[in-house]
């Protein structure tokens, strides 16, 4: 490129051409915002809150059922939950995962059906989002083929983060135990240490959790290895998230309107900010250049264009000129016969 074109070029352009992550941060929000990423982060919002409480019903109703008479790995598993969120939410979410534990006895046929519709529901749009973020254009199935994969993509889902949750809950009891065995169990240095060994358990399985939600979900499946990125970019983003999240709750706890409606605002913010995030990260995942797909332009079709060639004949006279002769020479030779 000269330099006169360079110099007409503009200036992202040409950040775009040196700096390759740039580039595929520009095609990422592009793809983002031409597939109705917001739109579906609005759907995957209004849905998270609304099917928030008959999830977590049904959640602790299987997980007390697997995990009864282990009282303290019950609690680790709550404690992972609710830290889970950023600190403005935690004491919010306490109060729901209190509410949940104390009714899931009660959780009858009318309860699982709430929670199974609410439940489809937003399983439903989150795997319509994350196909339209992969430009995938999925066959029609019929309803309830379509309803069927939905429950169970939505129980693969729940398994991944009861994995999730319990390994780092898992992994903070046997640390505390294992400290009490080696008589560590007082020491800083060694609580940091387990500390920091938690929080890399805690994002080695959002990680997985992450690819197996980018890769498995959407309509068409892709290849796991192609959502690792994106899923370690998503575990340390939904970290970052967490953090600047308590900022913003803390400022808005701390008006008067904020203290009655902070922690519904806050739940409505967090979520919508996960769920265009997620995608965002999504549509970065399918944009990278091992995932284009390269589409060779077929050739322009060939036009059969005829060459007929008129020639100009011997005309009316000279026909019947020739006709007459004919005729005169057939006469003669009959005569002579």
């Amino acid at each position: 490129m000269t330099e006169e074109k360079a110099d007409k070029e503009g200036f992202l352009p040409r950040m775009r051409r040196r700096y390759p992550w740039l580039d595929h941060a520009v095609r990422a929000n592009e793809a983002f915002t031409e597939r109705h990423g917001n739109h579906y982060a609005a759907a995957i919002t209004y849905f998270s809150v609304l099917s928030l409480f008959p999830l977590l019903m049904v959640a602790f109703s299987v997980a007390g059922f697997v995990l009864a008479g282990n009282a303290a790995l019950m609690n680790e598993l709550k404690a992972g939950i609710v830290e889970s969120a950023p600190e403005g939410l935690q004491g919010f979410l306490d109060q729901i995962v209190e509410a949940v534990t104390d009714s899931r006895a009660g959780l009858g046929v009318l309860g699982l059906l709430i929670a199974l519709y609410s439940g489809l529901g937003w399983m439903g749009n989150l795997r319509d989002a994350l196909t339209a973020q992969w430009a995938q254009q999925p066959a029609k199935t019929p309803f309830l083929s379509t309803k069927i994969k939905d429950l169970l993509s939505l129980m693969g889902l729940g398994l991944a983060l009861v994995i999730s949750f319990g390994l780092t809950a898992v992994g903070g009891v046997a640390g505390q135990s294992l400290l009490g065995l080696v008589g560590l169990e007082g020491t800083g240095w060694a609580q940091y240490a387990l500390r920091a060994a938690t929080i890399v358990l805690s994002l080695a399985a959002n990680v997985l959790v992450f690819t197996w939600v980018i890769s498995q979900l959407p309509r068409d499946k892709v290849n796991p290895r192609s959502a690792v990125k994106g899923a370690v970019l998503a575990a340390l983003g939904f970290e970052l998230l967490k953090h600047v999240g308590s900022y913003y709750l803390a400022s808005v706890a701390s008006s008067p309107s904020g203290a009655l409606f902070g922690p519904i605002i806050g739940l409505l913010v967090f979520a919508n900010l996960v769920s265009r995030f997620l995608l965002l990260v999504t549509a970065w995942t399918a944009t990278a250049r091992e995932n284009q797909v390269h589409v060779v332009e077929p050739p322009p079709p060939t036009v059969v264009r005829p060459n007929v060639t008129v020639r100009k004949g011997a005309g009316v006279g000279a026909a019947a000129g020739a006709f007459s002769i004919g005729a005169l020479l057939g006469w003669l030779g009959r005569r002579r016969s």
